[in-house]
């Protein structure tokens, strides 16, 4: 059986084009991380990529706290290149709000 694509529930939202995809980056204190990849969203005139971190205790697929990134650069063919920590926490909450408007047909939240 093949697996189906998941589609978020909004026109704004990008989901990972296969389910536990993760990626590796170096945070601000120069530790690697590994961060499986939840999906993009556009929200105003910027967008956000949403990591959960995966390790032995959490493993992709698992459950956990969100980590939301800004896009900095875009490729030539204009997928994600970069990604940055967001400083500003009101604009977290605003992102993150919108990810869970966008994907509560994809994702439980508490």
């Amino acid at each position: 059986m093949a697996d189906q694509i998941r589609e978020g529930s909004a026109p704004n939202f990008c989901p990972p084009v296969e389910e536990g995809l993760s990626f590796t980056f170096q945070d601000q204190n120069g530790d690697v991380v590994q961060l499986e990849f939840l999906g993009l969203l556009l929200h105003g005139d910027a967008r956000y990529g949403f990591f959960f971190q995966v390790d032995d205790d959490a493993p992709a697929l698992s459950s956990g706290e969100v980590v939301v990134l800004e896009v900095t650069e875009l490729d030539a063919e204009g997928q994600p290149d970069a990604f940055e920590f967001i400083e500003d926490e009101v604009v977290v909450r605003e992102a993150y709000a919108a990810f869970k408007q966008a994907t509560r047909d994809l994702y439980r939240f508490e």
